[in-house]
C-alpha cells in the first residue's frame, strides 16, 4: 500500500510530517499490511474534491502503478466525497487513518464491553459513507480488513443501522451502570489510572507494580484495549487500585472517543491519573499534549494528574533529558519497567499521595482483643503502639470510611492525634 500525508502549510503536522508518517506505518504494520511507497504534500487549503491538489492525485496514482500497490491510506481523515473521487481517480480502494484505526480495534478488542464500543464506533464513522463502501446490498468493501459490524444487508440499510448503533449505546449504558455498581461496592482504597499515548508503556508499568506476568505486553501500537484493574502493593502496608486505560493516538476518531467514554469512567473516578510518557520518543512532547487534548474532551482536565516519563533506560543522554524535565515538570517521575528499582520512585509517591487522604488518630484497644488489634494492621497504617495498663495506644492513618466503622465498633478514637512521646517508639508490627 501507499501512504499520502497532506499536512497544512505552517501547521505542528507539517513540522512532524516524517514521524507521523512512521506513526501511520506502525499502524498498517498492527493492521498486518505492507507499506510500498511514502508521498506527502505541504497544502495552503485542503482541496474540497480530493483533499491533495490534481498534480498530486497524479503522482500517487503513478505511485501505485509502479509499486504495484492495491490501497492508498491518507494520513489526514477524508469526506465520503473526497474518497469516492479519490478511489475513481486512483482506481484502487482509499482509506484514511481513522478506517485505519477502527480496523486495529475490531481485531484487538477481545472483551464483550470492548467489541460493544468499537461496532458502535465502526457503524457510526460508515453510516454517512454508504454509499461509497458498497457496490451492493451484501459485500462490505475490501481492504486491510475493516472487520466487525458485518457483511450484510443489515448494514447497507440507513434505517436498520441507524437502530441498531440506537440498541448498542443502550447496551453501553447498562455496562456503564454496571462499572458503577462495581466501583460502589470495592473496598475504600488509593484508586489509580494510567492514561497516555499508545504503547508509552502503561501495560508494562501495571504488570511490574502488579508482579502478574500474565498481563499482556506487546511493543506495537494498541497491542491492548481492555480495561484492566489490579490490586498493587505499594509497600510499607500499603496498597492501591490500579487501572490500564485504552492507549490514545493522533487524531483518534471521534466516534472511537465517544465509544469508550463508558471504560473511561474508570479514569473519571480515580483520585489521581498517572500520564505515562514515553521518554524515548523523540516528539514525546506532540504526544503529551495529544493525551492532555483527549482527557480534556472527555471531561478529565480538572483530575489530578503525575506526569510518568516511561523507559528512562532507552534514552541516549539520560541526565540531560533529566535536566530538562525537571525544569519543565519539576514533580513529574522518571521511571523504568527494566530495572528491579525502577519503579521505586512511583511507588513512592502513591504512597504519600495514600498517606495523605488518610488521617491520623489514636486507638485505645483491650490487649485481649487480638483480633481487632490484628484488623488496625491489616486495614491501616499502624505508626506506633505501647501499652497503657490493659490497654494497647496505638497511633493510625486510616481512610474514612474504616474510621467510620471503628467508632460504629465501640472504640475509644482521636482524630487529629499527636504521637505523644511515649509512643515514639515506632513498630514494625
Amino acid at each position: 500500500m501507499v501512504l499520502v500525508a497532506a499536512p497544512r502549510k505552517g501547521s505542528p503536522d507539517a513540522r512532524h510530517v516524517s514521524e507521523h508518517l512512521e506513526e501511520l506505518t506502525r499502524l498498517v504494520d498492527t493492521a498486518g499490511a505492507e507499506v510500498v511507497g511514502r508521498i506527502s504534500q505541504h497544502i495552503a487549503a485542503p482541496n474540497p474534491a480530493t483533499l491533495i491538489g490534481e498534480g498530486k492525485v497524479d503522482e500517487v496514482a503513478r505511485e501505485v502503478v509502479d509499486a504495484d500497490a492495491s490501497l492508498v491510506i491518507f494520513d489526514e481523515e477524508l469526506s465520503p466525497v473526497q474518497g469516492a473521487n479519490l478511489e475513481r481517480e486512483l482506481k484502487v480502494r482509499v482509506m484514511d487513518r481513522a478506517e485505519v484505526i477502527l480496523d486495529i480495534f475490531s481485531t484487538r478488542a477481545r472483551s464483550h464491553e470492548a467489541k460493544l464500543q468499537v461496532e458502535l464506533a465502526q457503524l457510526e464513522y460508515l453510516l454517512p459513507r454508504l454509499t461509497r463502501m458498497w457496490t451492493h446490498l451484501s459485500r462490505i468493501r475490501g481492504g486491510i480488513g475493516l472487520r466487525g459490524p458485518g457483511e450484510t444487508q443489515l448494514e447497507t440499510d440507513r434505517r436498520i443501522i441507524r437502530r441498531k448503533i440506537q440498541g448498542l449505546k443502550a447496551k453501553l449504558k447498562d455496562v456503564e451502570k454496571h462499572r458503577e455498581n462495581l466501583r460502589a461496592g470495592r473496598d475504600p482504597m488509593l484508586s489509580v489510572a494510567l492514561v497516555g499515548y499508545t504503547n508509552a508503556g502503561k501495560s508494562s508499568i501495571l504488570r511490574s507494580l502488579s508482579g502478574q506476568h500474565d498481563i499482556f505486553v506487546e511493543d506495537r501500537l494498541f497491542a491492548t484495549l481492555d480495561t484492566l484493574t489490579r490490586e498493587v502493593d505499594l509497600g510499607e502496608g500499603q496498597r492501591a487500585r490500579v487501572t490500564d486505560t485504552v492507549g490514545f493516538i493522533r487524531k483518534l476518531p471521534h466516534h472511537l472517543v465517544a465509544s469508550f467514554r463508558a471504560t473511561l469512567e474508570e479514569a473519571r473516578s480515580a483520585d489521581v491519573l498517572l500520564h505515562v510518557i514515553d521518554a524515548s520518543h523523540p516528539d514525546w512532547e506532540g504526544q503529551l499534549r495529544v493525551v492532555e487534548k483527549v482527557l480534556a474532551e472527555l471531561g478529565l482536565a480538572d483530575r489530578p494528574v503525575i506526569l510518568v516519563f516511561n523507559k528512562i533506560d532507552a534514552v541516549s543522554d539520560a541526565a540531560g533529558f533529566t535536566r530538562r524535565v525537571r525544569e519543565l515538570h519539576p514533580t513529574a517521575i522518571l521511571t523504568t519497567t527494566m530495572r528491579t528499582d525502577g519503579l521505586a520512585l512511583l511507588k513512592s509517591r502513591l504512597r504519600e499521595l495514600d498517606r495523605a487522604g488518610r488521617t491520623s488518630v489514636r486507638v485505645r484497644i483491650p490487649l485481649s482483643d487480638g483480633a481487632r488489634l490484628a484488623e488496625l494492621y491489616r486495614e491501616g497504617e499502624v505508626l506506633s503502639r505501647a501499652e497503657d495498663g490493659d490497654w494497647y495506644e496505638l497511633l493510625v492513618r486510616l481512610d474514612p470510611s474504616r474510621l467510620a466503622r471503628l467508632r460504629q465498633g465501640g472504640l475509644e478514637v482521636v482524630e487529629g492525634a499527636e504521637e505523644p512521646e511515649r509512643l515514639r517508639r515506632r513498630v514494625s508490627g
